[in-house]
């Protein structure tokens, strides 16, 4: 599977992004909660790994490490030239922040706030994007083949039935993104 490519402006806006207030705040917070034993990498690198996967829309973290590794300029950012995470650090790191979500909430509430101090109007209209997503459970409309249609309290996965393919409507939504906002969408 090929590797995104990263313009190396994407890769300061990374960094950028590691070095505000907010980002550099959860890091000390999370530096804290580090218990004895091995020192492991560098909780910065760990939060900047979890921006990038992010950022370009990475779905798993094996591809995550590659980029990074391939990219000398999203090494830089993340400071890790010396050593790039594993992808079962990312993973660890991942649980991690499961575990810490209050953190992670505050600190993204301290961004939204942030954003809408620079630019008041953010979130007022949107724009919805019509492509595909991809998707982890088909809907199964009907009980079984050439059977009847499921009643909507059937589906394991209310959400997955919404947008499967029928004759009147073949669209999904794929992504929802502020149209006031000079930041760039992300999915």
């Amino acid at each position: 599977m090929d590797v995104p490519k990263v313009a190396p402006r994407s890769a300061s806006e990374l960094a950028g992004l590691l070095d505000s207030p907010e980002i550099a705040e959860l890091v000390r917070e999370l530096e804290a909660t580090r218990q004895t034993g091995r020192p492991g990498y560098p909780i910065r690198a760990m939060v900047g790994m979890a921006l990038a996967k992010s950022m370009y829309a990475i779905p798993t973290w094996t591809r995550t490490v590659r980029l990074v590794r391939e990219h000398a300029a999203l090494q830089a950012a993340l400071d890790c030239e010396d050593g790039v995470p594993s992808e079962w650090a990312c993973y660890r790191f991942a649980t991690k922040l499961r575990a810490y979500k209050p953190l992670l909430d505050v600190c993204i509430a301290a961004v939204l706030g942030q954003l809408h101090d620079e630019h008041p109007g953010m979130g007022e209209s949107i724009a919805i994007d019509g492509s595909d997503l991809p998707a982890y459970a088909n809907g199964q409309r009907f009980v079984s083949k050439n059977g009847r249609e499921r009643a909507a309290s059937e589906y394991s996965d209310p959400d997955a039935s919404w947008g499967t393919a029928r004759p009147s409507r073949r669209g999904r939504v794929a992504g929802i993104t502020a149209t006031r906002s000079t930041r760039p969408s992300i999915r």
